[in-house]
């Protein structure tokens, strides 16, 4: 990542903590309007191979709503290095689509901002009924006990994608399951330029999602029970230093991946440079690469010692992406209306099945398409073993400081430096210091 960019996700913490005070662009009569009843502006995150491919994946979607209800959707597809910028400017300015996709990450953090309309019981019988939605879906809509501020619309995971051909060579017989066995394959692949494992080391969230899951294996959360950051503890230290340690220590990810952040990795992976990468939801891409589905596996992603479970054996964090209203849109029931369709089963499967994540609506899993050898793993994985990151307001600045701990720690490591217990230690301190007193 460049420092400007870097700046760029700076600026984002401090507008956060500023919108969260301000109660962002929401309406202070606590809904919308319906003054423009035939129109709707809608920014879609960035799902597939480029913009380009979701635009004619979601305009034929938009049209048939169009022909249903009258509303034109006007679509705007946001780069994800754009999204949560552009979602604080509308939240401090007002000046915000009328339906938005966030990333479920940053679910809690946009709900505290006050500008994106509550789904609570009445809101949800609108669409269906809250119970439609899987569980897990749900519990990364925001914190427990509040009505969300987003509704589930793609779920993901972290699955292992390994190359069957470079496991081959290597005479390795079957896909790892532990951390340990990552490792020692690894190593016996990473030699005349092909990698064990990639990584995106400059990536902020995608640095969040391993080490979270790496914490959680140790029964170590980030926030204490109050919601107050708790990035210091013996577990957190050493979930980033065995993270960092597979480049650092290990040598089984290539020093370049310290670079990394506009997903590299897959590529290095369809071009037969990586034998292994953990990712959410990877097929659409590895086929856009030119990669066949029978050139590589997908497994759990791996746990400390024994097989993926509840408890200290999470192996992903509750990945995907919610759709959300802002507050002071001017077609309220509008909006409704194209959540309701975005969210119903028969988009739920078409689109989920597009993007090769799982639906997060229960009647549409049960579609043949969501139980193949590679979707059947994310499903099950979101059903057994994988944990929605804090529900704390402050999630999306703990992205930022964590993430780019992470990062500098990443940059050590390729450069040479060692990477010890102490300068692990040293980098969550200063990241817990930068985060906002409550």
């Amino acid at each position: 990542m460049s420092r400007i960019r870097a700046a760029a996700v700076g600026a984002v913490t401090v507008s956060l903590a500023l919108a969260a005070t301000a109660c962002g662009g929401g309406s202070s009569t606590g809904g919308g309007s319906n003054d423009s009843p035939k129109t709707l502006t809608y920014w879609a995150s960035n799902q597939g191979a480029s913009i380009q491919v979701d635009k004619k994946v979601l305009q034929p979607e938009l049209d048939k709503f169009e022909k249903k209800t009258g509303i034109k959707v006007k679509l705007e597809v946001v780069p994800w290095s754009d999204l949560l910028n552009r979602i604080m400017a509308a939240t401090t300015s007002g000046q915000g689509p009328d339906v938005l996709n966030i990333g479920n990450t940053w679910s809690a953090s946009l709900q505290a901002t006050g500008a994106l309309l509550p789904w609570d019981a009445q809101q949800f019988d609108k669409i269906g009924g809250k119970d439609r939605f899987v569980d897990s879906a749900l519990g990364s809509a925001g914190p427990e006990g509040k009505d969300p501020a987003a509704v589930p619309l793609y779920s993901m995971s972290y699955a292992l994608y390994y190359n069957k051909k470079m496991f081959k060579d290597a005479g390795i017989t079957k896909p790892p399951t532990t951390w340990d066995e990552v490792v020692a394959d690894g190593k016996k692949i990473s030699k005349n330029g092909k990698w064990g494992l990639g990584a995106e080391g400059s990536n902020l969230s995608n640095n969040i999602h391993q080490i979270f899951v790496m914490a959680k294996q140790r029964g170590t959360d980030w926030f204490t029970a109050d919601g107050k950051p708790d990035f210091t503890s013996d577990g957190a230290v050493a979930a980033v230093k065995q993270y960092v340690d597979l480049m650092a220590k290990d040598k089984i990810i290539a020093p370049g991946n310290a670079e990394y952040a506009q997903n590299q990795s897959l590529s290095d992976f369809s071009k037969g440079k990586t034998a292994m990468v953990l990712w959410q939801a990877a097929a659409s891409t590895f086929k856009s690469q030119g990669m066949s589905e029978d050139d590589y596996g997908v497994v759990p992603a791996p746990v400390l010692s024994g097989a993926p479970g509840t408890g200290n054996q999470v192996n992903s964090m509750v990945a995907g992406i919610n759709i959300a209203v802002f507050k002071n849109t001017k077609n309220v029931d509008g909006a409704t209306k194209f959540v309701k369709f975005m969210t119903s089963d028969e988009e739920s499967k078409l689109l989920n099945k597009t993007y090769g994540s799982i639906p997060p609506v229960k009647a549409a899993q049960g579609d043949p398409a969501f139980g193949t050898s590679t979707t059947g793993v994310l499903k099950d994985t979101l059903a057994k073993s994988a944990a929605p990151l804090p529900q704390v307001a402050e999630e999306s600045q703990f992205e930022t400081a964590v993430g780019t701990a992470v990062k500098e720690l990443f940059a050590d490591a390729a450069n040479g430096k060692a990477v010890t217990t102490e300068s692990v230690k040293a980098a969550l301190t200063k990241a817990q210091q930068s985060m906002p007193t409550k």
